[in-house]
């Protein structure tokens, strides 16, 4: 069975999201107001439902604490 972790670790984060080819982004028009401050982590080659930009781990981290965000995630690598 698959479990849950959450975490607010910027380093944890960074290196789950780039063991699997993420980087961060941010949703093209989101607003600062948006609940998720408009960033996500994207996986180049799979289909995203809203259009991102590539932003900096810098400007991720720094929405990610304004919005007081945690990251929550599975462990487990993806088979296709």
């Amino acid at each position: 069975m698959t479990s849950n972790i959450v975490t607010t670790d910027h380093e944890e984060i960074r290196r789950w999201a780039e063991k699997r080819g993420g980087r961060p982004a941010r949703v093209i028009g989101a607003t600062e107001e948006d609940g998720t401050g408009g960033i996500r982590i994207d996986f180049p080659g799979e289909p995203a439902e809203e259009a991102l930009e590539e932003i900096s781990w810098t400007e991720f981290f720094e929405r990610f604490e304004r919005k007081k965000l945690a990251f929550c995630y599975q462990d487990e690598v993806w088979l296709h």
